[in-house]
């Protein structure tokens, strides 16, 4: 598929700008996310049963990634020539309605990988394709490693309004509920209409 043939390198760019003004001042603190719980019978069919990890660190807006939605799509698809790849049954996950074709990855570590930003103690979110390379190679691809094609994105205040309104609920994040939680919600759902690009 083209999304997985295009450049990796160049796409989620706008994650890794720092956050400009007044904010800065909780990036200092630290990293800092939270995860989102999409009320049920949330309309929009793209956030359906869905839990997304919202980083306030990684862009003006607010940006995130669905974590409980895998696709039908096997990781060996993304680098057809990692033979050992091949015998793996992990799945790359739907991160969001935006750019389906881009790819990030979410890196569980305790020292911080290169061409990667700390999104929570001990996560980490790339896009570099050279560092997921790696990742892949190691002897076990997928241990600590999450990877995602698209985000989910909020305009100015759009986000506090859905959160006002009821639409998600808020709790905490931490590598253990990015990692560990099982993913019950593969996307796309078969019975919903008008979802997002599919891939």
């Amino acid at each position: 598929m083209d999304w997985v043939r295009g450049s990796i390198a160049a796409v989620f760019a706008w994650l890794l700008v720092p956050l400009a003004g007044p904010v800065c001042a909780d990036e200092a603190q630290g990293p800092s996310a939270i995860l989102i719980v999409a009320r049920a019978e949330l309309p929009d069919p793209n956030f359906k049963d869905s839990v997304v990890l919202v980083m306030n660190n990684v862009a003006p807006v607010p940006a995130g990634l669905i974590v409980n939605r895998p696709t039908r799509i096997p990781v060996s698809r993304l680098f057809p020539d990692i033979e050992p790849l091949a015998s793996l049954e992990d799945k790359i996950y739907f991160g969001g309605p935006v750019e389906v074709e881009s790819v990030s990855f979410l890196i569980r570590a305790d020292a911080p990988p290169e061409h990667a930003t700390q999104v929570l103690d001990g996560v980490y979110l790339s896009t570099s394709a050279e560092l997921l390379r790696k990742l892949l190679a190691r002897d076990k691809p997928m241990e600590g490693l999450r990877i995602f094609a698209g985000y989910a994105g909020w305009g100015p205040g759009q986000l506090q309004a859905e959160i006002e309104r009821g639409d998600w609920k808020l709790a905490p994040a931490d590598a253990r509920s990015v990692f560990e939680a099982k993913p019950e919600h593969p996307w796309p759902d078969p019975s919903a209409h008008d979802v997002g690009p599919r891939i």
